[in-house]
């Protein structure tokens, strides 16, 4: 497996797979036509469909400045390798200069036809979270040390960056009120979920005021185009800085403890990214808010000092009951039902760590076949429910 920074990026939203990602492919197809005049690019699948919603174009036009270029929208020819596939053709003088295909494979990666096994320097040398255990468990270490061992020396520097970036961005959306652009009229919610305190509020409802009103904060800023942390995809930003922050404020953990649970969320998540998708398009939203789900209740265990078995049980739990869950985002744009979904996905993590915390003796399902069980229920899941914004909510909700 990959280093778990290709995981986290710091970037603006609001699409990991259809702003990052075209941007990435965009640069690079740049990097290899330097002397290109003039660019064609065509979106297919899912980026055709949902492209304008998420801001495909404009992410590509930006990265395209200084030269004259041409978007067009396929819906109709089918994407065999991925469903957020791009073509760039390059020219010069009129004359064909090359041609490319890039596939945008979710959380800002991408792919080209001659690096789908992705030429990145592999850091990991298992990939599968029972392989990681057995080795954990062999030499008496946790999982974030495990990850400490395997990465660069700069990795905790690194992940508090992530860190401070994900708390600015729960200010940041803390501090905003007013609409959301794209036409949809939603109204910013954070700062009201924040501020509106019951006269007779109960811990448990504090408890899901605030972590609520924090993942609201992050999922309105992706959905301005704000600077936000893929954890593990723009669309699902906002459930690991929730509760990290909720539990960190009460209960005064360190930012030294919030780096090992982040690395154990990044580990998470790498497992998902290796092993199936956590591309909407792909698998639908159960590759994004059930992996983040997943992330978010693993690093709370660490948090915890929970053992290595109950991590696992608590995200077996966390995507378990994410499976099916459809991407219909609607007009293309990552609000509706996208944002509240990182709320539900925020309580659900912390959910899942109070089950952890009693039953993981007795589980049956094993983190690894949730994963392979996830992706193959992605598979099944047809197409109008997979980011094309024509099935589910996206078909039936009406804005006039």
């Amino acid at each position: 497996m990959k280093s778990i920074k290709s995981l986290y990026k710091i970037g603006l939203g609001p699409s990991s797979s259809h702003t990052m990602g075209p941007s990435f492919a965009t640069a690079a197809f740049l990097k290899a036509y330097p002397q290109a005049d003039f660019i064609q690019v065509t979106l297919f699948g899912s980026l055709s469909k949902t492209g304008k919603g998420h801001g495909t174009d404009r992410a590509i036009s930006e990265t395209l400045t200084n030269i004259k270029h041409q978007i067009l929208f396929d819906c109709e020819t089918e994407t065999p390798i991925h469903p957020n596939t791009i073509e760039f053709i390059a020219f010069q003088n009129n004359t064909e200069l090359g041609r490319r295909y890039y596939y945008s494979i979710g959380g800002g990666e991408i792919r080209t036809d001659d690096n789908l096994a992705c030429a990145e320097k592999q850091v990991y040398a298992q990939s599968h979270f029972s392989d990681i255990a057995s080795i954990c468990k062999a030499k008496n270490i946790r999982l974030s040390d495990y990850v400490f061992e395997n990465e660069d020396p700069d990795i905790k520097p690194y992940l508090m960056t992530v860190w401070k970036a994900m708390q600015n961005a729960i200010n940041e959306g803390l501090s905003k009120s007013g609409t959301l652009p794209g036409g949809l009229s939603v109204e910013r919610k954070a700062q009201f979920l924040f501020n509106q305190k019951h006269i007779d509020e109960s811990p448990q409802t504090r408890e899901n005021r605030l972590v609520c009103s924090y993942a609201f904060a992050v999922s309105e800023q992706n959905a301005d185009c704000g600077v936000i942390v893929t954890a593990p995809t723009c669309g699902s930003c906002g459930v690991l800085p929730a509760v990290l922050k909720y539990m960190q404020d009460k209960n005064h953990f360190t930012d030294e403890d919030i780096i090992r649970a982040l690395a154990v969320a990044g580990l998470i998540g790498n497992i998902v990214a290796t092993n199936a998708s956590i591309s909407g398009a792909e698998c639908g939203c159960q590759a994004e808010i059930g992996t983040a789900c997943s992330m978010a209740a693993a690093a709370l265990c660490e948090l915890f000092e929970m053992g290595i078995d109950q991590i696992e049980y608590a995200a077996e739990v966390a995507m378990e009951h994410h499976l099916g869950l459809t991407c219909d985002p609607v007009c293309g744009l990552v609000q509706i039902p996208c944002i509240e979904r990182n709320a539900v996905a925020a309580m659900r993590a912390i959910n899942a760590l109070s089950l952890a915390n009693f039953l993981f003796a007795s589980r049956k399902i094993s983190f690894d076949v949730v994963v392979e069980t996830m992706y193959q229920t992605g598979k099944d899941l047809l197409h109008l429910y997979r980011e094309t914004s024509e099935g589910g909510l996206a078909k039936l909700y009406s804005n006039k």
